[in-house]
């Protein structure tokens, strides 16, 4: 039977069957994509994040404070161009403005990396930056009033409880980041719209093979998206805690225990 005979279902199944190998590999590769480039991302957000949130005090040097402005103002150009712009133009101006511009022959591997990280670094920073900023600032007060450091306060206090408060944005970009590879397909990346296009244009199947891909898509980012919330729900830690177990006069007056916090459902 050719495929031109077969119903809707049968070439779905013929599709499966006979591109299998090529369905696996396009998932592969948007999902280390995604994975690499949301981890990368979170760095450069983190670094960017981190630098925005400082502030001079009127003890420090002039040079200091001039420089950080500058820096700053770097970072804030970098931020609003890869916020303001499509990924698949920077794609493009990346992958063929480095070689031109630059001299510089990416791979197709290190560019679809270099692309998708900045520009989720981009993304990441405003949110880390908000991150930081909701934290109370009788956080920061109090580490300091203990002897801390800027840097002791930023790493023990302050980011550990940015990073619970940015983990379902961390989440939301690598859900992007698996969609958005598919903008990758302009400078050749074999990705799954990659692999789409190529199997559409040997059959002339479009809507079951963009329904293939779609459930492909699918299941990819709602794993994801369960995997995420159940690591959000290990972070938040027991639901019950008994405070000072071991100190006697808490013996004398009974435990204390939070209030059952409400899991979410995965």
């Amino acid at each position: 039977m050719s495929i031109s005979e077969m119903n809707f279902f049968q070439r779905m199944l013929y599709i499966l069957q006979e591109y299998s190998g090529s369905l696996a590999k396009g998932a592969a590769t948007t999902m280390v994509i995604a994975i690499i480039c949301t981890a990368l991302g979170c760095v450069i957000g983190f670094a960017v994040g981190i630098v925005q949130t400082l502030e001079p005090k009127k003890k420090d040097n002039l040079a200091y404070k001039i420089i950080l402005r500058i820096i700053k103002l770097i970072l804030t150009a970098y931020v609003e161009l890869f916020r303001g712009t499509p990924m698949m133009l920077q794609a493009a101006f990346i992958y063929y403005g480095a070689s031109q511009v630059f001299g510089l022959n990416l791979g197709m591997w290190e560019a679809a990396i270099l692309i998708v990280s900045i520009n989720t670094g981009a993304y990441m920073a405003e949110t880390v930056r908000g991150g930081i900023l909701s934290v109370d600032n009788g956080q920061t007060e109090g580490a300091k009033a203990i002897g801390m450091n800027h840097f002791q306060t930023m790493l023990t206090v302050i980011l550990p409880q940015a990073l619970r408060n940015i983990m379902p944005q961390i989440g939301n970009n690598l859900i992007i980041n698996i969609k958005d590879t598919c903008v990758l397909s302009i400078i050749g990346t074999v990705e799954l719209f990659f692999t789409f296009k190529s199997i559409s244009g040997a059959l002339y199947t479009y809507f079951e093979a963009a329904t293939v891909i779609l459930i492909i898509y699918f299941i990819l980012t709602f794993v994801s998206s369960r995997i995420l919330l159940a690591w959000e729900n290990r972070m938040d830690g027991p639901a019950n805690f008994d405070l000072a177990t071991t100190d006697t006069l808490a013996f004398t007056s009974g435990m204390i225990n939070f209030p059952r916090k409400q899991k979410r459902r995965i």
